[in-house]
């Protein structure tokens, strides 16, 4: 039933307008995610899509009904069935000779841990879907628990005095299902944000994009430093620019530049003493990058 003085029609509340995002939404300054749909608006201007958006902040984005934030149509779902869904959206379209992206838009928690076993379902079918995931590194939608992608001693509402567990290797995971194309993505490099996100259009099969989303709110860090916080974590190697090809094919996009990665951690109300085992987090590192290093040797994309 809609309210007095709303759309008429479904398809006036799923109308497209071209823009990914409206202002008066009730996202965070600062917001990680935001800055990411409207990068995605900017790489696929005029391109037919449709969201499908499991529970977490990208939810709360689409507003009260019979409103929404999307410019797009944008599909909620539950935390763990995002990606069965845009399986089924994406039949639907090619059975209709419909040429729409369908766009799995997701949080970590819903990523990384409760959606893990449809995101692999997905990817070993290799169905036809782009799957992105903001990865804000808690569960920011619900007061900033502790989730598999929060990095070791990072302080959350669950891990008061620090996490001590590393981050899990999500990238690892998806390129051990050799799907067409992996990528991560930073709002610090929007130039190579903008080119994996057309390739990943403009590729058949499931592709998997993992974007560093700041969370101000979360990290405790000031929100008009989220861009220049993923630029620190680029550069201090702590979050590696790459891109893997059919999962043997390896390209790095941009390396360390010997950026301390102390200052990245300093920035972040999260890591009360910038980071209690400063030799651990540059240990981690060298092992992160000869990893990469030896496999884009070993099998290069070019």
């Amino acid at each position: 039933m809609l309210f007095e003085g709303s759309p008429t029609s479904l398809c006036d509340l799923l109308a497209t307008d071209g823009r990914m995002l409206h202002p008066g939404n009730t996202n965070c300054p600062g917001c990680g995610m935001s800055l990411a749909l409207r990068w995605l608006e900017r790489a696929l201007p005029n391109r037919r899509m449709t969201l499908c958006v499991p529970a977490g902040c990208a939810v709360v984005t689409s507003g009260p009904y019979p409103t929404t934030a999307y410019g797009v149509p944008a599909v909620a779902t539950t935390f763990a069935s995002a990606a069965a869904v845009a399986s089924g959206i994406s039949l639907v379209d090619t059975l209709n000779n419909d040429d729409s992206l369908t766009i799995c838009f997701a949080g970590d928690g819903a990523t990384y841990d409760i959606g893990v076993s449809c995101i692999s379902a997905t990817a070993e079918r290799n169905e036809n879907v782009i799957y992105i995931c903001y990865d804000n590194e808690i569960y920011g939608n619900t007061g900033g628990q502790r989730s598999s992608a929060t990095p070791l001693s990072a302080v959350t509402t669950t891990t008061p005095s620090g996490k001590r567990h590393g981050k899990k290797d999500i990238m690892g995971i998806m390129i051990a299902h050799k799907i067409p194309y992996a990528a991560t993505l930073s709002l610090a490099h929007p130039e190579d944000l903008v080119r994996k996100i057309r390739y990943a259009a403009d590729t058949p099969g499931f592709r998997f994009l993992l974007l560093q989303s700041p969370c101000p709110t979360g990290w405790k860090s000031d929100p008009q430093e989220s861009v220049e916080l993923d630029r620190l974590a680029v550069a201090a190697g702590l979050f590696p620019l790459y891109e893997v090809f059919d999962g043997t094919r390896y390209r790095i996009n941009a390396r360390p530049d010997g950026t301390p990665p102390e200052e990245y951690f300093l920035r972040q109300g999260r890591f009360p003493r910038g980071i209690a085992d400063p030799l651990s987090a540059r240990k981690a590192i060298a092992e992160i990058w000869e990893y990469l290093e030896r496999m884009a040797a070993a099998f290069p994309a070019d």
